[in-house]
């Protein structure tokens, strides 16, 4: 299947119940200040592509394997935090969270192909005992592999407009083989949360057009 991340694994599987097994297969400090290139991010100029690697770099740096967000944004300096507090910070309404697997959360999309929201948890299943997540929160962004070669990155990726099979294939490369034992997800809790804010945050997780992030495999 074709999406804007490259070609996701399918799997014929339902609900994120079981325990898989297979991977998803497509899928130094620096300061944003000193970065001019013009950036969505709440019209100021700022450029994330250094966080992004190509080529020989790929698989390398700061950014390659994403554990949390404050774990992603520890490598830049005060003077960044103080600049740019709404990078730096949740907007209201979204939480992050760390879930084994299975995840115990049952997905249902919101229109058909493009959206997704929790419907319900399961019952002592490993996002019910977490506490965070909550049946009507919007699915907005989610951790996946990509492999490139002999080379794998963990990135936390928007998923505003996954589908169903987009988001499995995202859990599924969230494996121990690439170093995974969680699935990072990032929710939005309608009437906490401002969606379009939210989208400007999550802009920038963006992979920059000419990544391999955004290439088929």
């Amino acid at each position: 299947m074709g999406t804007a991340y490259g070609t996701f694994v399918q799997f014929a599987t339902v609900l994120l119940l079981w325990r898989p097994t297979s991977a998803f297969q497509t899928l130094a400090s620096r300061t944003l200040g000193s970065h001019q290139t013009q950036s969505r991010l709440y019209s100021t100029n700022i450029n994330t592509s250094f966080m992004w690697n190509a080529g020989l770099a790929y698989g390398k740096g700061s950014f390659a394997f994403y554990r949390n967000f404050n774990d992603m944004m520890k490598v830049f300096p005060d003077e960044d935090r103080q600049a740019y507090p709404e990078i730096f910070n949740f907007p209201k309404g979204v939480y992050e969270v760390r879930l084994s697997k299975p995840l115990g959360i049952v997905f249902e999309e919101i229109e058909t192909g493009r959206g997704l929201y929790v419907q319900d948890l399961v019952e002592g299943g490993n996002a019910e005992r977490e506490g965070t997540i909550r049946p009507g929160d919007v699915l907005v962004g989610m951790s996946a592999v990509k492999i490139v070669g002999a080379k794998y990155e963990r990135r936390m990726i928007p998923a505003r407009n996954f589908d169903f099979d987009t988001m499995v294939g995202a859990v599924n490369s969230n494996d121990p083989k690439w170093s995974c034992d969680d699935v990072m997800i990032m929710v939005e809790r309608p009437g906490e949360a401002d969606s379009i804010k939210v989208d400007q945050f999550m802009s920038f997780f963006e992979p920059p057009i000419d990544n391999p992030w955004k290439q088929p495999q």
